[in-house]
């Protein structure tokens, strides 16, 4: 006997309400709209983030030269 082994997840509200939205059968023109509306407002979250964690640091914009093309940059 072959039984196979589910996983459940469970989904939070916002995960629920999208799979409802794009089981709408949205035109496929409003589904890449609010793709890039999301993916816009995830790249904002982001850079926000960024933001905030290079001031913290202090890292200029030579600094992150470094860190690309210098294996051996400290970062403290």
């Amino acid at each position: 006997m072959i039984t196979e082994k589910t996983e459940t997840t469970s989904l939070n509200s916002l995960q629920i309400s999208l799979l409802r939205l794009f089981d709408q059968k949205l035109d496929k023109t409003y589904t890449l709209e609010l793709r890039q509306i999301m993916m816009d407002f995830f790249d904002q979250k982001l850079q926000a983030e960024l933001n905030e964690v290079t001031t913290q640091k202090g890292y200029t914009d030579d600094d992150y030269r470094k860190m690309l093309h210098d294996d051996t940059f400290a970062i403290e």
